[in-house]
């Protein structure tokens, strides 16, 4: 039987939200989407980036995958990647101007990684997939030099940059980013506090959107 919070949740949907931006939706419908912005997030049910970034329907082009991991670009690839496929549309179809790769706190994809867990399955698919942050690992270094706890922390930010330097390993990324028609940017989330950190991309730095940061931002745009 089909879940009753989904039936009961889409009712109040009908009542409330499409009831009130019905036009919205039904421009979208008739000339379709035009996000500026994309969002590479978790699959953890608690990082929604609609609802993290108060969204409208049609304003976020979001895909999401165990640990917001965007693989390097391969071009004559046998696996299949569906966050490479989403990027080629977003990217060369809906042409977005930005491309944020949101971390957050206490995935469990990272602690996967880092604890060494066993598979869930026989296909290890979730360890086959965080493998992929190894080159993010060994940034870092030994692990024995750091704090259990802090060096989760470490390695979820470490992945976020290795994931933008992923980006740039794509052709039509980097073409786009290097004639500034495309900006990339990391940010993370805290689950907890709901403080969004975003990366200082002239030291790599993840500081609070607000406060000084949020000056610069202003001062720049």
């Amino acid at each position: 039987m089909f879940p009753k919070r989904l039936i009961d949740g889409h009712k109040a949907f009908l009542e409330n939200r499409f009831a009130n931006e019905h036009g919205r939706y039904k421009t979208l419908a008739e000339k379709g989407q035009h996000p500026e912005i994309m969002v590479v997030g978790c699959v953890d049910s608690r990082v929604s980036p609609e609802v993290i970034f108060d969204a409208a329907p049609g304003e976020l082009l979001v895909v999401r995958n165990v640990a917001n991991i965007i693989p390097p670009y391969e071009q004559h690839g046998d696996t299949q990647h569906g966050t490479s496929a989403a990027l080629e549309f977003g990217v060369q179809a809906l042409h977005v101007k930005h491309i944020v790769v949101l971390g957050h706190a206490h995935c469990g994809g990272i602690r996967a990684f880092a604890d060494e867990q066993e598979p869930l399955s026989p296909g290890d698919f979730i360890g086959r997939w965080m493998s992929q942050i190894a080159p993010a690992a060994k940034s870092l270094g030994p692990r024995h030099e750091h704090d259990h706890d802090e060096y989760l922390r470490k390695l979820e930010f470490a992945s976020v940059e290795l994931s933008l330097k992923n980006l740039m390993t794509f052709p039509c990324v980097r073409i786009l980013v290097e004639r500034g028609k495309l900006e990339l940017h990391g940010a993370f989330f805290g689950v907890a506090t709901g403080r969004m950190l975003v990366r200082d991309p002239s030291t790599g730095i993840f500081e609070p959107i607000d406060g000084q940061f949020q000056e610069r931002l202003s001062s720049a745009s």
